[in-house]
């Protein structure tokens, strides 16, 4: 049972429980966050998506007429397939100082944390409000806040700032890379293993694809990362998955390559594909169609998560670093919803408990620490919205 002293382990306990991994609905942690809010008098939008299985919440603590302070974070979680755990993934678990669970530190841990905080936003005089958002669907490409970012200055307030809570060790990270992924799907023709000349052998086509690839990637190492500031320090482009054939007898028809690229800030992303789109079309497509015209080549979009790019003195991050008592800020390799809210206009940063070391792990966890640390910043943020 919750009460308005409710401490940020009992409430990630809570969170900790609620299975959210991806594939999954996330409506039934969602409502339990909003009759938690509700039992303060805090109203909250859901904002669901197409099939209405997920949604994420937006709510506002103190005045809802000016713009606030944003606190954002994911309910989702990646899957424990296959993962040997020493403890059940989904209940929270403590060892000391650590609590370990599925989601613990990516990243329901701020989560917890805000909601903890909620008690002492409401009995505080604020006069910036603070709002709670939290959305669906980050670990698949972070799709499921667009939505309600877009609806930021329409019909829901836009924020003065951002913090998104994902696991930095509570260190302020100002840039992250971008993310964007795509599958390359070879159609060519089937035949006998003995005949080849009269089939199109699609994967033969798909490793010559790769291979552009692999250029491509080599190139991005040796440009390197101007800024210095970023690990590794390029632009980096990995194939990750590739599937096709049949038999061992039957020239190949169909071959499926994914792949990705994590661009630093200001990498173009459509000119790389362009340049490969030209040569599957120019050079690979042209000898699939020797022996079969009904070959093709199609690049699929699977998902693109826009860079974090450093913003100097914005108020996103004037604010975190005095709350974090820091004078510096860093980079993540790894995206977040982030991007997102900068191309709204909403400056943001990265700010949240735990290492994402730990994160989509086995016996993954977070310090209690970390909680400890990220009480302390939003009690400050607390204090300054009440001027």
């Amino acid at each position: 049972m919750l009460t308005p002293r409710t401490s940020t382990e009992e409430m990630l306990a809570r969170l900790v429980a609620f299975d959210t991994t991806s594939r999954r609905s996330n409506l039934d942690l969602i409502g339990f966050v909003r009759d938690y809010l509700s039992s303060f008098g805090i109203e909250s939008v859901l904002v669901p998506n197409a099939e209405g299985d997920k949604a994420s919440l937006f709510a506002t603590i103190g005045p809802g007429d000016r713009p606030g302070i944003c606190l954002s974070g994911h309910s989702d979680v990646v899957p424990v397939d296959g993962q040997v755990w020493a403890s059940e993934p989904f209940e929270l678990t403590p060892v000391g100082d650590r609590l370990y669970g599925r989601g613990s530190c990516d990243m329901k841990g701020f989560v917890a944390t805000c909601l903890a905080m909620v008690p002492e936003m409401v009995a505080a005089p604020l006069v910036t409000p603070v709002h709670l958002l939290v959305s669906y669907d980050e670990e698949v490409g972070c799709v499921g806040v667009v939505p309600t970012v877009r609806r930021l200055g329409v019909d829901l307030p836009l924020p003065r700032a951002c913090i998104v809570g994902e696991p930095t060790s509570m260190r302020v990270v100002d840039a992250h890379k971008s993310g964007v992924a795509y599958t390359t799907r070879v159609k060519g023709r089937e035949a006998h293993a003995s005949m080849p000349h009269l089939g199109a052998n699609a994967i033969f086509a798909a490793c010559e694809l790769v291979g552009e690839l692999d250029r491509y990637r080599q190139e991005l190492i040796a440009f390197g990362d101007p800024t210095g500031r970023f690990d590794p320090p390029f632009t980096s482009l990995q194939v990750t998955v590739m599937e096709g054939g049949t038999a061992g007898n039957i020239v190949p028809k169909d071959c499926a390559v994914r792949w990705n690229m994590r661009g630093l800030p200001g990498f173009d992303e459509e000119a790389l594909l362009a340049r490969f789109e030209r040569f599957a079309q120019e050079v690979v497509l042209p000898k699939l169609r020797e022996t079969a015209p009904e070959a093709s080549i199609v690049n699929e979009f699977i998902y693109k998560v826009p860079p974090l790019a450093p913003e100097p003195g914005s108020e996103a991050e004037t604010l975190a670093l005095r709350l974090a008592g820091q004078n510096r800020t860093y980079t993540v390799a790894y995206g977040t919803e982030g991007g997102h809210f900068q191309a709204q206009g909403v400056p943001t940063i990265i700010c949240g408990p735990g290492s994402i070391d730990q994160a989509h792990k086995p016996d993954e966890f977070i310090d209690v620490e970390q909680l400890r640390a990220c009480e302390r910043f939003l009690r400050g943020l607390v204090a300054e919205c009440a001027g």
